[in-house]
């Protein structure tokens, strides 16, 4: 069973492509938000962590529930990661523990296996990435999303096509339009647009 918010904190989720690290980009987008001045919640990726688990599963042979819970244990990797590049970074595991980072005036970094695990709202396979992820945990805490790609999406784009392109996971836009949420997506032209919206300057 997944577990209600805590608190009424209304963060800005931003999930932080594993991709990132890969091109360089990553530590110039966590310094940007280890100083936000608004709220964040960071939903890592699970970058290379991730993909030796689709490459192990041929080999080993298990199933796409185990590959599931592997995965988000991958994000779970990254996340500690993240959190030796600045004091202000801290992992969380719940929603609870989401709340007590933020009032300590910190940035949580959500693992979220404690999380998801049996949540019926996200189905367990590759379907849903840590896009759907980070979409499930912005309907949950009734917040904004930004997702930070390694590409950058031409304004307007309509969710059903950036899935059918494989910009989002297929799953995606259905979590997106049950909860109304308000997204974006910044690619590695958008980074001032994120400074902005970090700054609290900007729409979230």
């Amino acid at each position: 069973m997944v577990e209600k918010p805590a608190g009424s904190v209304s963060p800005l989720v931003v999930k932080v492509g594993g991709s990132l690290a890969e091109t360089g980009r990553m530590p110039s987008v966590l310094a940007l938000i280890a100083a936000a001045r608004v709220p964040v919640v960071v939903v890592p990726g699970g970058g290379p962590f991730a993909d030796s688990i689709r490459a192990l599963q041929p080999t080993m042979k298990f199933d796409e529930a185990l590959a599931h819970r592997l995965a988000m244990l991958a994000m779970h990797q990254m996340g500690e990661l993240i959190v030796t590049q600045n004091e202000r970074f801290v992992v969380a595991q719940s929603l609870a523990e989401i709340s007590d980072v933020l009032s300590d005036g910190k940035v949580p970094v959500w693992a979220p296996l404690r999380t998801i695990s049996g949540d019926a709202a996200v189905p367990a396979g590759w379907s849903a990435t840590s896009d759907s992820l980070a979409a499930r945990l912005a309907e949950l805490l009734g917040a904004p999303l930004v997702l930070l790609k390694s590409i950058d999406v031409e304004p307007g784009a309509e969710l059903d096509d950036l899935a059918r392109r494989g910009v989002v996971d297929p799953i995606f836009p259905s979590i997106v339009a049950r909860g109304a949420l308000s997204w974006s997506i910044l690619g590695p032209l958008d980074d001032a647009r994120l400074r902005t919206i970090l700054d609290g300057e900007g729409e979230r």
